[in-house]
This record gives structure tokens, sequence and C-alpha cells, in this order.
């Protein structure tokens, strides 16, 4: 009987996706510079007792999926209002766990070193996911290069553009594919991680780039059902330590920002 009993309560430890004890804490990252920031705590966790299985994707659509149907315990890639759309859009209801850290994101050329110089009629490549078309928009916006009908739209998409005086074109892709495309556009705005996963440099190669007043913090995310789970909460603490910090400063010299 008790052999049954112990049965029953690890086949529903599994079905809940939450980790116990001797089973791995299983974490989706994109590769830079979450998944490099989730293997510098590896080390501590282990020392609790948790070992971290982290799996590296390089889109945004499967971390989620994962963690929703059960496959992942959590992830950590993503800002609130890219969670927003995602939970709207997919009828998932992922939660927020701890914020970790800022990407500011910002426009890259491989043809012009200014803004100034992009010429009338310029192509500007844009994520095509709502969030972050609307962030690479409103920063446009910001930059005075065009005006939204709604100017605090974080949603926005090329159609909602109510001035384009310059009458730029845009091109939306998948963010993944941003920086490949830098040769044939005039101008792509980019993710942080993917520009440095490009290897450029924001603080350098950037023509526009967000401030650190930025609101898109990045968050590790999981469900409703292990959200509060001893694991879970020892990752977030794990992910806002002062290692994380000194890491964080040192090791990305100001495209990624702290913020905790």
């Amino acid at each position: 009987m008790k052999k049954i009993t112990l049965l029953l309560a690890l086949a529903a430890a599994l079905q809940f996706g939450q980790a116990t004890a001797g089973e791995p804490l299983r974490i989706g990252a994109t590769p830079v510079p979450h998944a490099e920031i989730l293997e510098l705590i590896k080390p501590q966790l282990a020392k609790q007792g948790i070992e971290l299985d982290i799996k590296v994707f390089t889109d945004y659509v499967q971390p989620n999926l994962q963690v929703d149907q059960k496959h992942l315990d959590a992830n950590y890639f993503q800002t609130k209002p890219y969670l927003d759309s995602f939970n709207t859009g997919k009828g998932t209801e992922l939660v927020i766990v701890q914020g970790v850290h800022v990407e500011p994101f910002g426009g890259y050329s491989d043809k012009y070193k200014s803004l100034e110089e992009l010429p009338d009629g310029a192509t500007i490549a844009i994520p095509n996911e709502g969030s972050n078309s609307g962030r690479a928009l409103l920063l446009l916006q910001k930059a005075g290069l065009l005006e939204l009908k709604d100017p605090s739209n974080a949603l926005a998409t090329p159609s909602d553009i109510a001035s384009n005086p310059r009458k730029f074109k845009f091109r939306q892709l998948e963010s993944a594919m941003l920086p490949r495309v830098l040769n044939q556009v005039d101008l792509a705005m980019i993710n942080t991680n993917y520009a440095l996963e490009a290897k450029l440099n924001p603080n350098e190669d950037a023509l526009v780039i967000e401030g650190s007043d930025s609101p898109y913090v990045n968050y590790l995310v999981a469900r409703p059902d292990n959200r509060d789970s001893a694991a879970i909460k020892k990752l977030a603490e794990a992910l806002t330590s002062p290692e994380v910090k000194a890491f964080i400063e040192q090791k990305y010299s100001g495209a990624v920002l702290p913020a905790f």
C-alpha cells in the first residue's frame, strides 16, 4: 500500500511539472544573456540540491509553449508586454515570478552611421511579434522618425502609424532573423540578446537605443501551479543575487542592466 501511495505521489509531481528531490529543474532560455546567467548560478543551486537543466531556444514561442505543456518548469527570456500578448493570443496563463534584467532595445545599420543619414523611403526591419513590433515603433517615434495613432501603444504595428513623413518602408520578421538581414535593409530594430549573439555592441553600434529607464524588464516566468514551489523560489533568489548583478555589470558593459 505504501508503495502504491509513493508511486501515485511521484506521478502527481511529474504530471504538474514540479521538480522534486532528485529531479532537475528544467528552464528554457535564449542563449545570450539568459542561458549565460543561468550557467553562472548552476553551481550555486547545486549546493542547495537543485540540478538546473537549461534548455536553449532561439525563438520566443517554444519556451512558453513548453512551460504551458509542462515539458519545462519555467523560462527566462521575455518582457511583460510580450508575455501578456502571448497569454492573450495563445490562451495560456503563464505568470511572472521575478524580474532580472533589462536589455535596451536598439536600431542597427550596416550602411549608415546615424539616423540622419537614412534616406527617404529607407527600409526598416522590425520584429513581427506584437510587443516587440510595438517596442521598435515606440523607439522610432521617440527618435522623431514617425508618429503613432496612439503614442503609447505597446502593441503597435506599421498599420498603427499616423505619420511617416519620410515614407519609410517596414519589413516585419522574426526577431532572431533581424541580425541576418542587416546587409539587406537600411535599419534593423534588434533585441539586445540577438544583437549580442551577432557580435554587435549595443553601446557602440546602435544608431538609436533605449535608455536605462526602459520598462522592458526580462522576467523569470512559470505557471500558477508551480510559481511558489521551493525550487522556483530558490532559482529566483539566485537570479537576483549580488553575484549575478556583478556578472551582468562586468560582462555586458551596459548592454544588459540589472533590474534588481
